[in-house]
């Protein structure tokens, strides 16, 4: 008797989350992402997955890995189903709560103003038998659905999204990438410093208390008198080794006729130009230069120093107003009308380079913009599963609206010597199901802090006009 009591408290303390069809079509892994906490899956929601399967969008692919995981579940179980099957053995101990399917028919009555024909309300249903059968026991709907959530908060039943997909619940504690060092950084971590010249760049060893917080890549600033911009090479310890950055905003150091106008544009054009990193993103509204800088460096370093042997850009292609239907051509010609930012960007470039190394008038130029052309290919997503890209310069523009798991897609096709570049703004994202927190950039910004071959920026500045400046505040 004792024990039957132990368990009937452990099951009031432990949460019943019900699942909505959406969360398991949004995250397949989900069923073990709840911990301790039960789950219950209504049968309807095992309808809505058939009829979800067929295809082969994002989609359907998840329903039916949602499908394929509950299957593993339920047929490697030894107990029977209304029990409650154990999670802890299929989710390798991730959770430790059992899986309920709905295994009998519920006949609540819900208002009369709900058509219980509808798949939603069915499952509201289920939620409202669950909480009178235990009423000792949190039941919580967990959907991705808003008007769902508030039929559920409006039938006096509790109701949350799923956020287990979030990287981040505030964006603004998503790594800059760069750090603002104090006015006494000197005095309070000079002491026994070293310094040495290599390569053309300074070397700093300091010690003190502000290189815990340090990470590999980081870039860092201090205004005054004798300002410096360095990046944080190795961190070990409390001892942190600082480089002096090259300064892209004198002419002499123009890459393919563009300078830095800013701080943050410099530190993203040594980000760019460095052999050793073979991952950087930019983040920042739009006007910041991120299409501009990175195409420029690319240019140099296909064109010039031959370090890679051609530029590969990619886009999700996600329309901002209503879809202009087919189109027609080649895969190059589908991707012309969504690159537009290419186009306008070599046009800039093309143009400086005309001012700045005169190639010959008009014809010079044309030759140029030809050239430029056959080292640059437009690639679309969907044809990237299976590729290896060697020694080549991979820009991925529009990131924010890709998932993590896109942005993994892609990411791993970089074979030996490719540099990948993720561009993106997490203010601007078309894609319906996607948050600033989910974003697959602010993904990758996360996972790659710290590597010592990554590095990040954040754009603050915008410098593409006035306008611009001003809309991007005041709109």
């Amino acid at each position: 008797m004792a024990t039957r009591k132990n368990t009937a408290k452990a099951a009031s303390s432990t949460k019943l989350f019900v699942l909505d069809t959406n969360v398991l079509m949004h995250d397949p892994t989900s069923l073990y992402r709840f911990e301790e906490h039960d789950l219950f899956v209504p049968i309807m929601v095992l309808e809505e997955l058939d009829n979800n399967k067929k295809g082969m969008t994002e989609v359907a692919r998840n329903a039916r890995q949602a499908s394929r995981m509950m299957d593993e579940i339920v047929s490697g179980s030894l107990e029977g189903i209304e029990a409650g099957i154990a999670l802890s053995g299929p989710s390798k101990e991730l959770a430790s709560g059992r899986l309920f399917l709905q295994t009998e028919a519920i006949a609540t009555q819900l208002p009369a103003t709900v058509p219980t024909a509808k798949a939603d309300n069915q499952i509201l249903a289920v939620t409202m038998f669950l909480r009178e059968r235990d009423p000792g026991r949190s039941v919580i709907l967990v959907s991705k659905d808003i008007n769902m959530r508030i039929k559920a908060r409006a039938m006096g039943l509790e109701a949350q999204d799923y956020f287990n997909d979030k990287v981040l619940e505030d964006t603004d504690l998503l790594y800059t990438g760069m750090r603002e060092l104090p006015h006494d950084f000197w005095d309070t971590h000079g002491k026994g410093m070293e310094s040495w010249k290599e390569g053309g760049r300074t070397y700093y060893r300091v010690r003190g208390p502000l290189v815990a917080d340090m990470i590999v890549n980081e870039l860092v600033f201090q205004e005054g008198d004798n300002p410096l911009q360095a990046i944080v090479k190795e961190v070990k310890g409390p001892v942190a080794v600082l480089e002096t950055l090259i300064d892209f905003s004198h002419h002499k150091n123009n890459v393919w006729g563009i300078v830095a106008r800013n701080r943050e544009q410099n530190f993203a054009l040594n980000l760019l130009m460095n052999p050793e990193i073979d991952f950087v993103s930019l983040l920042g509204q739009a006007g910041t230069g991120k299409t501009l800088l990175t195409l420029a460096s690319s240019l140099t370093q296909v064109l010039e120093t031959k370090r890679y042997s051609e530029i590969i850009m990619t886009r999700v292609t996600v329309p901002v107003g209503e879809d202009i239907g087919f189109l027609p051509g080649t895969e190059e010609e589908k991707m012309a009308p969504w690159m537009g930012a290419l186009e306008d960007n070599l046009d800039v470039l093309n143009g400086g380079a005309e001012e700045g190394g005169g190639y010959g008038g008009e014809w010079g130029r044309a030759a140029t913009r030809d050239l430029i052309r056959t080292r640059i290919k437009v690639k679309s997503l969907n044809f990237m599963r299976g590729r290896t890209f060697i020694n080549k310069f991979l820009i991925i523009d529009e990131a924010q609206n890709l998932t993590p798991k896109q942005m993994k897609t892609l990411i791993t096709r970089a074979g030996p010597g490719t540099k990948v570049v993720c561009l993106g703004n997490i203010a601007q994202i078309d894609t319906p199901y996607l948050t600033e927190g989910s974003s697959g950039i602010t993904f990758a910004v996360d996972r790659f802090k710290g590597w010592a071959h990554s590095g990040h920026i954040t754009l603050q500045r915008g410098e593409r006009s006035r306008l611009a400046d001003h809309a991007a505040e005041v709109l």
